[in-house]
């Protein structure tokens, strides 16, 4: 089976910085499109950043030059280092994996994505 495991969030003021990570399991990692989405309360779930199988990212506008994304194949790791934190980036954040046609933060939808980790929090106050 499928699995993504989140972890890394919590709460830091306006400015600060978290890790976040998300381990896989169950497929091959490295033929997925992974991305992180987040979701703010009454929001959407929207995504944030997206590697693709040869790693080429993709960040959303709101987060470019805050927010990297990287993984590492041996340890089937997607991480997130989240600098300059905004009271904006509060909310929800999942790591997803699909086999997708463009990966892409501008193409992709959450609802095409079938493997969800369980999210882990970040507040930003």
């Amino acid at each position: 089976d499928v699995q993504l495991v989140e972890s890394g969030g919590g709460s830091v003021p306006p400015g600060g910085s978290l890790r976040l990570s998300c381990v896989a399991s169950g497929f091959t990692y490295s033929s997925y499109c992974m991305g992180w989405f987040r979701q703010a309360p009454g929001k959407e779930r929207e995504p944030v950043v997206t590697i693709d199988t040869d790693g080429t990212t993709n960040y959303a506008d709101s987060v470019k030059g805050r927010f990297t994304i990287s993984k590492d194949n041996l340890k089937n790791t997607l991480y997130l280092q989240m600098n300059d934190l905004k009271s904006e980036d509060t909310g929800m954040y999942y790591c997803a994996a699909e086999v997708v046609g463009v990966c892409s933060v501008k193409h992709v939808r959450w609802y095409e994505f079938n493997n969800w980790g369980q999210g882990t929090q970040v507040t930003v106050s």
